[in-house]
């Protein structure tokens, strides 16, 4: 069983990021099969590269990339970072376009918390559209990481117009294989990529059970507009009809929780 050390953890914590380079290499092949033919099934054929194509859920929809969720690796870092009950939440997949400018993926500040794992299938570098991170961003509430949201959202300067590839950041950059996970919090973007840069993420939470966590959750869902159609498919949709039982324990919150399809 894979498991992360506590300097992995306090990494993440003071962070908000973490880089496995090399942790896939021997899935690497399939996953790429996979994505590709899961695009080329969503339009990937027909993409011209003047803006993103994004197909979300996406893993849920093949039976080889559902089982990310059964690999170790991504069991044990879900579950170091989150805790034995997380919970799948959902997944995209991309061909990027260009520039991707400064964001979180959640709410500010963050009403429950997400861990986002993005495997690139190209080589990616500083300047041609590798992850950067501001470390220490995901911190709402502290002085710093509240400086740095009203900075890249607008309500201060922006650093006298300073243009978002000169940020101070870390660039996270990426060999295919190599796993790179984020606190959605975390303050990301891309700079100088092409025009078709696979891409595809997986995001956990927690086990929401009762209570404001739950209730947020909910309220994603709402927010999203998912039904049991989008999520799961069919009826036989491998997501739930390959799962297995421990697979299943990790969908609980999707289960109970995404309406049904009309």
């Amino acid at each position: 069983m894979f498991q992360l050390e506590s300097h992995h953890k306090d990494f993440m914590d003071t962070f908000g990021f973490l880089h496995f380079p090399g942790l896939l290499d021997d899935r690497i092949g399939e996953i790429a099969e996979a994505f590709d033919e899961l695009l080329k099934k969503n339009g990937g054929d027909d993409h011209e590269g003047v803006e993103r194509l994004a197909v979300v859920p996406f893993i849920n929809h093949d039976p080889y990339l559902c089982t990310l969720l059964d690999d170790p690796r991504i069991h044990g870092i879900a579950a170091g970072l989150l805790g034995e009950q997380y919970q799948y939440w959902n997944s995209d997949g991309n061909l990027y376009v260009g520039d991707t400018r400064w964001h979180s993926d959640t709410q500010w500040p963050e009403p429950i918390r997400f861990f986002k794992m993005a495997i690139y299938l190209d080589p990616m570098t500083k300047e041609t559209g590798a992850l950067r991170v501001i470390p220490g961003s995901h911190r709402f509430g502290e002085g710093y990481a509240e400086t740095v949201h009203e900075h890249l959202s607008g309500k201060k300067g922006g650093w006298g117009g300073l243009h978002g590839s000169e940020v101070p950041a870390v660039a996270v950059e990426t060999s295919p294989g190599d796993l790179a996970v984020f606190n959605h919090s975390t303050k990301h973007s891309a700079w100088g990529g092409g025009k078709r840069r696979r891409m595809f993420t997986m995001v956990f939470t927690g086990h929401h059970t009762e209570g404001p966590a739950l209730e947020s959750f909910k309220t994603i869902i709402r927010q999203h507009g998912y039904t049991t159609r989008e999520v799961f498919g069919r009826e036989d949709g491998p997501l739930l009809s390959t799962a297995t039982p421990e697979r299943l324990r990790h969908l609980q919150n999707l289960i109970a929780h995404i309406p049904k399809a009309a």
